[in-house]
């Protein structure tokens, strides 16, 4: 047992119903902080609906062209207005997404700078349950100052999500060093 199971386990309980089930996303996409935006491929390959949210920014959390990933890229946007960035992660509990934590955050808070404040991100993976809702409180945490509990709690009543127990391990630990650091 690591010193991160009781926090995993508590994040978990954050994120279940009170059967203790998780529940998948009801809807394509919803904004989970003002202007921060969290959905799934079928939003994302959609061009026309991020123009209709007014989307500036995309933020797609699984890049590549394997199953669980979403095949687009810069190229993808050229021409739409939409600023792009992708990070290749894997929806796996070994998967190292604290890596792109620090990315994400930067490139979430210059999409929510741009034009003065007008600009909207849509971060996503395949389903927008596990690794875009993990950038997202990533970003929460590094800019926002928010602890762990309170941004998973802020973006699970926007929108069900389920990051698996490798990333929960990850925002945990992030948690402890931001907290170490005096940052929360």
């Amino acid at each position: 047992m690591s010193e991160y199971d009781v926090s995993v386990q508590q994040l978990n309980d954050l994120l279940t119903d009170e059967h203790g089930y998780f529940m998948m996303p009801s809807k394509d996409v919803n904004e989970v902080y003002p202007n921060i935006y969290v959905g799934n491929e079928s939003v994302a390959t959609n061009v026309g609906r991020l123009q209709r949210l007014g989307m500036t920014h995309v933020l797609n959390a699984a890049e590549g062209d394997s199953l669980m990933h979403v095949n687009t890229n810069a190229e993808f946007y050229a021409g739409t207005g939409m600023i792009y960035h992708g990070m290749p992660a894997s929806d796996t509990d070994h998967f190292d997404l604290s890596v792109y934590f620090e990315e994400g955050a930067d490139f979430i808070e210059k999409a929510l700078a741009y034009k003065d404040g007008k600009g909207k991100v849509y971060v996503h993976c395949q389903k927008g349950y596990s690794r875009s809702p993990t950038l997202v409180v990533a970003y929460l945490m590094l800019r926002q100052n928010m602890d762990v509990r309170t941004a998973l709690a802020m973006i699970r009543r926007k929108r069900e999500i389920g990051p698996n127990d490798g990333f929960l391990r990850q925002l945990c630990q992030l948690n402890d060093k931001l907290e170490a650091e005096g940052k929360l």
